[in-house]
């Protein structure tokens, strides 16, 4: 079994590096916030609760 895409704010980022928001359905969000976490660090509030993080792959 995977690792999760998704996370809520609070849970603990598996890995380094940046996670973006997106919308729950894994909508695009118009100006996403974009946090860099290291492994451990937990994720912030999200800027509405139809919003979770996930890894942003690079282009």
């Amino acid at each position: 079994m995977g690792q999760s895409r998704h996370f809520k704010p609070g849970q603990k980022a598996p890995n380094n590096g940046v996670y973006v928001e997106i919308g729950d359905t894994e909508s695009n969000v118009n100006n996403p916030k974009k946090i860099r976490l290291k492994a451990g660090d937990r994720f912030p509030e999200n800027s509405n609760d139809e919003r979770v993080w996930t890894y942003q792959h690079k282009p």
